[in-house]
Parts: C-alpha cells; sequence; structure tokens
C-alpha cells in the first residue's frame, strides 16, 4: 500500500495518541502539532496527503486555518473536527471546501473511514467496481445470447450502459476491453434479433413491438399536454443512452424524473427518416406518398428536415389537438440566445417543441477536423465532450427557465450514434446514398452477411423510388466503402462516430419526462 502522510492539528493532540498509534498500525505515516499556526508552518514545509483540523483551538481557529492552507495548497483534502454542531459552522466549513467534518467524540474507525474514503476512494472504487462487473459479466452474455423481446434487449443495453459508466469511473479502466469485447457480441446477436423481428413490426399488428420513432409523440408526448399549461418537447438530436446518463445529474438538480424509458428508432437511423417520422407520426412511404411536398426524398439536394415543423402541425391535427404549439431548431449559438429570448412567450403555448442540433454537430466535426477527434479520441472522452458543451450551453440555461416557471419538459432524441471500426465494400450507381451507415438505390452489390438487406423497401415502410431500390443497412460497428480509392476512404473514416445502420447505440435511445423542483 502507497505510504499516505497525514498532518494532525490539535490543541489536545495527546488525548488523540490512541487514534494516532491506530492509523500508525493500519500503515499511515502521522505528524501532529497544536496549533493552527504550527500547521501552516509545517504546510509550507512539507507535502501531506490530508489534513486533519481541529476547529476550536486557541489563537488561530481550525476555520482560520483552514482559509490560508486553502490559499496555499487548496489541493490538500482537510477534514474538520469540532465538538461544536453549530450549523453556522458547518456551513463555514462545507464553503471552505472540506472534505469530510466529523463531530468529537470521534473513534478510531470514523477517522479511518474518513481517510480510505479521501485517500484510497479511486482504488476501492475500482475494485470493487471490477470484482462486480466479473460477477455479472455471464448473466449479461447469457442474457445476449438467449434474448428474444425488445424489452429484454433493451435491459441489457441498460446494463451495458451502467457498466461503461461505473468502468469509467475507475483508475486504470482495466475491465474496459473485456466490456468492449462484451458489447460487439451483443451487438452481433442484437442485429439478428433485428433482422428476424423488425419487418414483422411494421407489418403484423399482433407483434410484440417496441414503440418506434413514429408513435413516440402519440404515445409519450400528447397525453401530457394540457390546455393552460406549457409543456416543453426538447429532441437533442443523435443523443445516446449514454450521453444522457452523464447529462441527467446536471439536470437532476432542477427536475425530479416522473417516467424515463426508451423507445426504437426507426431504420434508417438519421435525422432524415428517424426524425420526421418522430414529428409526422408516420413512417416514411406514408409521408412520401400523402406529403410529397414536404417530404424530400434521396434524389434532391434539399435539406431533409426542412418541414419538421409543418409535419408535426399535421400530426396534432390528426390527433384532433386543438392547440397553440411552438417549434425551433436551434443550429447555430445565436438561435439559441434567441429562443432564450423568446421564452416568455412560449408560456402562452401549450407545447413547445425545441431541436438541439449540437450533439450530432460534434459527431460530423470530429469526424472532419483531427482536433476534435483528439479532443475525444474514445467513447469516454465524446461523454465529456458532450456534458462539457452542455454545461455551458443555451440549453442548460432554457431548461434552467422550464424550472423556474414551474413547467414540465420531455427530453428525447431522434436516433444515436455508432463508432465504426470495420469497413464493408459496396457497389452502386453513382446515385446511391452517401451515408455510411446504409445504402439506398438500385443495383447495390456487396457481399452478404455482416448486413440487414431489405430487398423489398414496402415491407420497411420506406420510398420505393424505381422498380429495383433496396436498403441495406450496416450491422455491428461496420461501414460502407467504396472499392475505388478504398483505403483513403477508409483511413479517413474509421473510428468515427456514424448513424444510419442497426447497433444498440443507434437504435435504442432515450425519453424522459421531468418535473420541476421549484416550489417558490
Amino acid at each position: 500500500m502507497q505510504k499516505f502522510k497525514i498532518l494532525w492539528a490539535d490543541d489536545e493532540i495527546d488525548l488523540l495518541k490512541p487514534h494516532i498509534l491506530f492509523l500508525q498500525q493500519k500503515g499511515y505515516e502521522i505528524m501532529t502539532v497544536n496549533s493552527g499556526v504550527d500547521a501552516i508552518e509545517k504546510v509550507e514545509e512539507d507535502n501531506f496527503d490530508v489534513i486533519f483540523l481541529d476547529e476550536m483551538m486557541p489563537g488561530m481557529t481550525g476555520l482560520e486555518t483552514l482559509q490560508q492552507i486553502k490559499m496555499m495548497k487548496p489541493q490538500i483534502p482537510v477534514v474538520m473536527i469540532t465538538k461544536s454542531e453549530e450549523e453556522h459552522i458547518m456551513d463555514d466549513a462545507i464553503g471552505g471546501k472540506i472534505a469530510d467534518y466529523l463531530i468529537k467524540p470521534i473513534n478510531p474507525n470514523q477517522i479511518l473511514l474518513s481517510v480510505k474514503k479521501i485517500l484510497q476512494n479511486k482504488q476501492l472504487i475500482t475494485e470493487k467496481t471490477n470484482l462486480s462487473y466479473r460477477q455479472d459479466f455471464m448473466n449479461i452474455s447469457m442474457a445476449s445470447n438467449e434474448a428474444s423481446t425488445f424489452q429484454e434487449w433493451t435491459d441489457i443495453y441498460k446494463k451495458l450502459t451502467y457498466w461503461e459508466l461505473e468502468i469509467d469511473k475507475t483508475e486504470n479502466k482495466s475491465m474496459q476491453e473485456v466490456l468492449d469485447t462484451q458489447k460487439v457480441e451483443a451487438n452481433s446477436s442484437f442485429a439478428k434479433f433485428i433482422k428476424n423481428n423488425y419487418l414483422d413490426w411494421l407489418n403484423d399488428s399482433k407483434a410484440d413491438a417496441p414503440i418506434l420513432s413514429h408513435k413516440v409523440l402519440k404515445e409519450k408526448v400528447f397525453p401530457h399536454v394540457k390546455p393552460g399549461k406549457p409543456l416543453f418537447l426538447l429532441v437533442i438530436d443523435n443523443l445516446r443512452l449514454d450521453q444522457w446518463e452523464v447529462l441527467k445529474p446536471l439536470i437532476s438538480e432542477y427536475f425530479n424524473t416522473k417516467e424515463e424509458g426508451t423507445y426504437f428508432s426507426i431504420l434508417p437511423t438519421t435525422t432524415a427518416y428517424a426524425r420526421n417520422a418522430l414529428f409526422s407520426g408516420m413512417m416514411p412511404s406514408d409521408m412520401a406518398r400523402f406529403h410529397p411536398e414536404l417530404w424530400e426524398g434521396e434524389d434532391t439536394d434539399e435539406g431533409k428536415n426542412n418541414n419538421e415543423e409543418e409535419f408535426l402541425g399535421e400530426n396534432l391535427h390528426k390527433n384532433r389537438m386543438n392547440i397553440k404549439f411552438s417549434y425551433h431548431k436551434i443550429l447555430q449559438a445565436f438561435q439559441g440566445k434567441a429562443v432564450l429570448d423568446q421564452f416568455n412567450n412560449m408560456l402562452n403555448n401549450d407545447l413547445n417543441v425545441l431541436v438541439y442540433n449540437f450533439v450530432d454537430m460534434i459527431s460530423h466535426a470530429r469526424t472532419d477536423m483531427k482536433m476534435i477527434r483528439e479532443l475525444a479520441p474514445n467513447e469516454s472522452a465524446y461523454r465529456s465532450l458532450t456534458k462539457s458543451w452542455f454545461e455551458h450551453s443555451s440549453l442548460f440555461e432554457f431548461i434552467k427557465k422550464i424550472n423556474d416557471a414551474k413547467a414540465e419538459v420531455i427530453i428525447t432524441t431522434d436516433h444515436g450514434t455508432k463508432r465504426v471500426n470495420k469497413p464493408y465494400k459496396i457497389i452502386g450507381d453513382r446515385n446511391i446514398t452517401t451515408n455510411l451507415r446504409y445504402k439506398q438505390g438500385k443495383n447495390l452489390n456487396f457481399e452478404s452477411g455482416k448486413v440487414f438487406e431489405v430487398s423489398r423497401p414496402e415491407d420497411a415502410k420506406l420510398p420505393k423510388f424505381n422498380v429495383s431500390t433496396s436498403y441495406v443497412f450496416a450491422v455491428e460497428d461496420y461501414f460502407f466503402a467504396y472499392p475505388n480509392n478504398y483505403n483513403y476512404y477508409v483511413n479517413f473514416y474509421k473510428d468515427t462516430f456514424q448513424h444510419g445502420g442497426v447497433s444498440l447505440e443507434e437504435v435504442i435511445i432515450p425519453i424522459v419526462h421531468m418535473v420541476p423542483k421549484s416550489t417558490n
């Protein structure tokens, strides 16, 4: 065990001899002083891993000593020990950024627990996390091999996400490689599950189907719309379950969770298809058939999501919801500021829908910009970058305003994203789609196997642009590459975040209904 060095300042230090001997027997090195002045002198001369500080010393008090120590060496954790239970002393100590607060009389085990919590926290968390994951590893593997329902797959993905975030907190992430391998195996089984069930979900009314994109508003949003009481729907483009989990603690400071769940994105898991389906309440083939003036096909150069507000209006009308609603899409910082300025006006609406594109922009920027790729070289850093953006974003400010207004909010996304690593050769004519995770076109030529092929688009409720149109979806962490300029293409897109295909990360996505904590 590493030899930790502790400084203990107390004017009655001799009475604490049994405690000091106890810690020394546990392997800690203890230096003692009788006053705050002596403590400051020792801190100037030497380095310590933790400081125990009596609050009620003559001369310089513990709180005054704490302030001086934090000015000199703010990184040293300080434990305040006091006989007083007065609240203002606790408040001052906590405000002084103490690591722990103990009230006399103290016993040796209290001291040991405080030391371990401060100095060996990461080590103990790592040991416990690794042990617990190893114990759960076989359960997850067996569940992945046997899962036959969408709910079982949802539970598996939630568990994998939980362990990914827990392992992320460990010191050396020694189990990360094992978890990555298990995720690959789970995604392979999940792809087979989707191949066997997806078309049935769309064509067999008796199939055990999850909520899909086109049913989300009707089943998860519209029932909560109450005239005269504004509801906010925030759609964060391209937000995965693990990214939501790192944002949730920040939002939970202001909101309580009323209902938290997931839904399945339709295929392709792209903005053009999944988000249009989300807002319209229709599958892509019906959008193209019944609203050709709003649907932009693959053969056009127009933006594929320029008519979301109109689709939303049609969906509300179809569900006989005669309500006041607003729609805003935030692509740039100035648009985020603009909706903050308009917030009070939105309180007059029954439903306010806002689409935030920033997470999607991060994934694209990481592909195109070397600097962003270096900032987010792995999944953990990608989550961290998402959290950092959110903490300083207009979206977070907007959420705080919703809380202040005592309004409810539903937060969701349109699809997730997958970090791709394995190229998969495909050949098509010049009109083939450019997306790396799915291809739509005629006369597609590829090696069958690690793909989900839909030869009859109408079976997947997808538009059919000519008689030989078919769709092919990449699975697991594959991405499509053309034989022409193959090596350059592979090197550029390998290890980037893409969407459009079939994976747990792209398909199973969060939807959360939250109510404000504010009661003022």
